[in-house]
């Protein structure tokens, strides 16, 4: 997708993108750091928008293994339809359903959840509802990845999950916080 295109579509957008530009490979490559690939069935993606993070997972991806990706922007869900990978499946509905799509699935769970969702823009209760289904909906072992452009989001997901770390780039526009948080 063009830069333009992008940047169109977050004009137009009623508070659902929160980016400025697309991921950078720097922030994709401290987003998908954590994950382990191999031991990998079910990764959820939250809001992949253009599909940076997904190409990056979906080459790492074992052949066996699937990636739900819930998006609501119907101009990056044609992004993502270009991608031509029977690993991938696009959701078009909120990821507070994501434990709804993961029975669809025959999933007792995720791996791994990577999120770019905008939690500055979404309402408190719908974030609060993503997180705790999130929390829900993670295998005992697994992380649930998310960037933000501020550290105002540790509290908040301090409250769902018992570990929090978090990493930084510098080599996106704007520089990303990543967290990483374990049950």
């Amino acid at each position: 997708m063009s830069k333009k295109k992008f940047i169109t579509e977050v004009l137009k957008s009623t508070g659902t993108i929160g980016a400025l530009s697309p991921s950078s490979s720097f922030l994709a490559k401290k987003m998908l750091a954590p994950i382990q690939f191999k031991n990998s069935k079910c990764i959820v993606e939250f809001g992949p928008g253009t599909g940076v993070f997904t190409h990056k997972i979906l080459e790492k991806l074992p052949s066996d293994a699937i990636l739900l990706a819930f998006e609501i922007n119907p101009v990056f869900i044609e992004e993502l339809e270009a991608i031509q990978d029977n690993r991938l499946v696009i959701i078009n509905d909120s990821a507070e359903k994501i434990e709804d799509y993961l029975a669809k699935y025959n999933f007792s769970s995720a791996d791994y959840i990577v999120s770019s969702l905008p939690f500055a823009m979404i309402p408190d209760d719908v974030v609060h509802r993503i997180l705790t289904n999130s929390d829900k909906a993670l295998s005992k072992n697994g992380k649930y990845i998310q960037f933000q452009y501020s550290l105002n989001a540790k509290k908040k997901l301090e409250g769902y999950f018992s570990e929090v770390k978090i990493n930084f780039t510098l080599l996106n526009i704007p520089p990303a916080f990543v967290y990483v948080c374990s049950k």
